[in-house]
C-alpha cells in the first residue's frame, strides 16, 4: 500500500476539480486521479466550445437580420475553420484554469492515470495502490448513441468529435431535439448548413414549458431548420457516401416495415443524451451499487452504498449541469472529511438552453407544480411583445 490520503477523487471534470480544491483549501491530502484531461466535458466538449459557436453563429445571424434595423449588409461570408479555430482558441484560454499545474500549486496531488478501486479503501493506478480515508467518485458522462439499426455504424458525429470539424456540414441531420439538438441545430443552421431535427418526441425541449417549446419551434423553421417532431428514426443507411435517414413516420408505430421517408445529410450529429460513466471501475469491488440506467446511487447527502465513498456530477445521473455538478461537490467534500450531513436539494436549480432566444427557468414547471399542489398553483404571465424595451432592441 503507498501513501495514505485523506481524500481521493477519481475524475477531473467539475465535480472532481470543485472537490479536490475544497478539500486541499482544507489542508487535507488529496489526489485526484484523472485518466485523460482534467477540465471534463464542460472545457472541452460542452460548455465552452458550444457556447463559443453559438457566439459566432449569432454574430452572423445579427448581420444576416441587419436590415431591419436600417443597416445595409451583405449576406455574411462564413469562414468556417476560422470559427473552429476561434472555438479552440476559447479552450485553450480556459484551460490553464483547470490544469494539473493549477491544482498542484493548490496542493493537490494530480496523477494523470487510469485509476481502479480495487478493494474498500484502495485505489490502484498504474501498478501502485493509494489508500484512502474517504473517496469521491467523478467519472461524469459520456453521448448515447441509441440502439437505431445502422446507427452506430454510420459514424455519427456527437458533443464530442464534432470540435473536430474544419469544414462546414452542407447538410447537418441532428438526432435529438432536447437542448444540444436545438442549440447545435440553430447555430449550424445560422451558420449555413441545411439542418433537420429529428426528435421523437411530440415536441422541442420537452422539459420545458410547452409555450417555450412552442416558441423555439417557431424561430427554427422561420431560419430555414427542417422540423421532424414526433417521428421516430427507423434505421440508417449508407448510400454514395453519404448518410441516409429512414425516417418510420409516427413514433408510435413500433413496425419498421417497408422503408418510409428518406433524409439524406452529409453529417449526421447524435444529441439524445448522456449516459453516467461508471464501467471499469472498480466499483463492485467497494460495494458501489449502481442502477439499471448505470448511475451510481446517492442519497441525499451524496453518500454511496459504500462506506466512506460519495459521488457527485453526472455520474449521480442528477441534473446534468456543471452548476449542480461543482454544488454536488461542495457538499460532499466536507461531508466526505468532516462526517457533516448537509443535504442536496434541486428544488430550485436554474438552468438555460442558449438557443435564440434563450430559455431559462428555475425549479418547477407549471406542469409539475399541479401535478404537486393541484388547483394552488398559480399563474402570472407577460409576454415580451408588450415591453417596450424588447420591442425598441427588436428583440420581441
Amino acid at each position: 500500500m503507498g501513501k495514505r490520503y485523506d481524500l481521493v477523487v477519481l475524475g477531473g471534470g467539475t465535480a472532481g476539480l470543485v472537490s479536490s480544491m475544497i478539500a486541499a483549501g482544507a489542508g487535507a491530502r488529496v489526489a485526484l486521479v484523472e485518466r485523460d484531461r482534467t477540465g471534463g466535458d464542460c472545457l472541452w466538449t460542452g460548455c465552452v466550445p458550444s457556447k463559443a459557436l453559438i457566439a459566432s453563429a449569432g454574430v452572423a445571424h445579427t448581420v444576416r437580420e441587419a436590415g431591419s434595423f436600417g443597416v445595409k449588409t451583405a449576406e455574411p461570408e462564413i469562414d468556417f475553420r476560422a470559427v473552429m479555430e476561434r472555438v479552440r482558441a476559447i479552450r485553450r484560454a480556459i484551460e490553464p484554469h483547470d490544469s494539473p499545474d493549477r491544482l498542484r500549486e493548490s496542493g493537490v496531488e494530480v496523477i494523470e492515470q487510469e485509476g481502479r478501486f480495487v478493494a474498500p479503501g484502495a485505489l490502484q493506478v498504474e501498478g501502485r495502490t493509494l489508500g484512502y480515508r474517504a473517496a469521491i467518485v467523478a467519472t461524469g458522462s459520456s453521448p448515447v448513441i441509441p440502439p437505431v439499426p445502422g446507427l452506430a455504424g454510420a459514424e455519427p458525429l456527437t458533443t464530442e468529435s464534432i470540435w473536430d470539424l474544419d469544414v462546414l456540414p452542407e447538410r447537418l441531420a441532428v438526432i435529438g431535439g432536447g437542448p444540444i439538438g436545438c442549440e447545435l441545430g440553430q447555430a449550424f443552421a445560422r451558420l449555413g448548413s441545411k439542418v433537420t431535427i429529428v426528435e421523437m418526441a411530440d415536441r422541442l425541449l420537452e422539459r420545458e414549458e410547452p409555450e417555450a417549446s412552442a416558441l423555439i419551434a417557431e424561430t427554427l423553421i422561420a431560419e430555414g431548420v427542417d422540423l421532424r417532431i414526433g417521428t421516430r428514426l427507423a434505421r440508417v443507411e449508407r448510400a454514395g457516401g453519404e448518410t441516409v435517414l429512414v425516417l418510420a413516420g409516427d413514433r408510435r408505430d413500433r413496425d419498421d416495415g417497408p422503408a418510409g421517408e428518406k433524409i439524406s445529410a452529409t453529417h449526421l450529429l447524435v444529441a439524445t443524451g448522456r449516459a453516467p460513466r461508471t464501467a471499469g471501475f472498480g466499483l463492485g469491488e467497494i460495494g458501489v451499487e449502481v442502477d439499471a440506467g448505470g448511475r451510481i446511487t446517492v442519497d441525499d447527502r451524496l453518500r454511496t452504498s459504500a462506506r466512506g465513498v460519495y459521488a457527485a456530477g453526472d455520474v449521480t445521473g442528477a441534473l446534468p449541469f456543471t452548476h449542480v455538478a461543482a454544488q454536488q461537490a461542495r457538499l460532499a467534500t466536507p461531508n466526505a472529511l468532516f462526517g457533516l450531513r448537509q443535504k442536496i436539494s434541486y428544488e430550485s436549480v436554474p438552468w438555460v438552453t442558449f438557443t435564440d432566444p434563450e430559455v431559462a427557468r428555475v425549479g418547477l414547471s407549471e406542469a409539475a407544480a399541479r401535478e404537486r399542489w393541484g388547483g394552488a398553483a398559480q399563474v402570472a404571465s407577460f409576454d415580451y411583445e408588450e415591453l417596450d424595451r424588447a420591442i425598441t432592441g427588436g428583440r420581441t
